[in-house]
């Protein structure tokens, strides 16, 4: 099975600059997993990796769609499906940085694009709490006796993955390896970064002003002109809140507030899904840059397991 190295968390955070540390080390290429990082022209309001960054390490799916294309979990999920044997195949380690949650696990879990596998948070909570009281193991071998093909596909310190296996099991009632597009294809490592909330949310104020100071509006101008809210592109965070007040210059500094409103109550969301949908191990980088050779131990003793 595959390996691939997930580094997920909300914004600001220091996830383009631990995955170039990590590929660097673990002789790793990163796949962009932000949905909208893949638009050309598109540079600042998607705080896209620079191009001094991206010399540092081999960066996928930066660049490689036009403002009038759609890009959709179907297209990530295919495109990563192609790049991470081929990553693997060259004696590198896919590093999936970013990303938007329902991507992830399209792509991990092999979800029916289109609609989530049927689910259970109390079902789920109720596995977790053996999990931890009894270990990884036992867990699996709880899987292993309910359908062993879905367990021969899962490791047995894949606790994320053997929980998500049995809450399927038993909500539907019928085998996880009978599920269509079902099933686990990839041994993945989730390693989340986050800081003080307050701490953070002056972090994304600070990112939105730099881009400001950098040039959002005149990046949003040349998007209008491109078919603006017309546009797949126009409706990210940055861009849906300045494009309607482009002819208004009076309004644009309450767009930029909302910018970053909206970016704070992205952030919330991502920290609620990835804490509810995967069992990443969380470090804190901005506070505590000490955590990085944890977290280079962390991967290391994965890679050899």
């Amino acid at each position: 099975m595959e390996k691939v190295l997930a580094i997920v968390g909300p914004t600001a955070v220091g996830k383009t600059a631990l995955a170039i540390d990590l590929a660097q080390k673990f002789n790793g290429e990163i796949i962009s997993g932000d949905s909208m990082q893949v638009y050309r022209h598109l540079d600042i309001g998607t705080a896209k990796a620079t191009p001094a960054e991206q010399a540092q390490a081999t960066h996928h799916l930066i660049d490689v769609k036009d403002v009038d294309q759609q890009f959709t979990v179907a297209q990530f999920v295919a495109a990563a499906q192609a790049l991470i044997p081929a990553i693997t195949a060259r004696g590198h380690l896919p590093i999936i940085a970013g990303g938007t949650g329902f991507y992830l696990q399209a792509l991990f879990d092999g979800l029916k694009l289109g609609a989530e596998a049927p689910g259970d948070p109390a079902v789920r909570d109720h596995f977790r709490a053996i999990a931890q009281e009894k270990g990884a193991e036992y867990l699996w071998q709880q899987l292993a006796a309910k359908d062993s093909q879905a367990a021969a596909k899962i490791p047995v310190t894949n606790i994320r993955r053997t929980v998500r296996a049995l809450e399927v099991i038993t909500v539907t009632g019928q085998l996880f390896s009978h599920q269509e597009n079902g099933g686990p294809q990839y041994d993945e490592l989730y390693l989340a970064l986050n800081t003080d909330r307050n701490l953070l949310y002056d972090r994304i104020n600070q990112r939105v002003d730099l881009m400001a100071q950098g040039g959002l509006v005149d990046e949003v101008r040349w998007l209008a002109s491109q078919g603006g809210t017309d546009l797949p592109a126009a409706t990210g965070i940055g861009y849906r809140e300045l494009l309607p007040v482009l002819d208004q210059p009076e309004r644009i500094p309450a767009a930029i507030d909302q910018v970053k409103q909206d970016s704070r109550h992205y952030a919330k969301r991502q920290l609620t899904w990835f804490r509810n949908q995967t069992t990443a191990t969380w470090y804190d980088l901005v506070q505590h840059p000490e955590q990085r050779p944890t977290i280079e131990a962390q991967v290391s003793d994965w890679l050899k397991a």
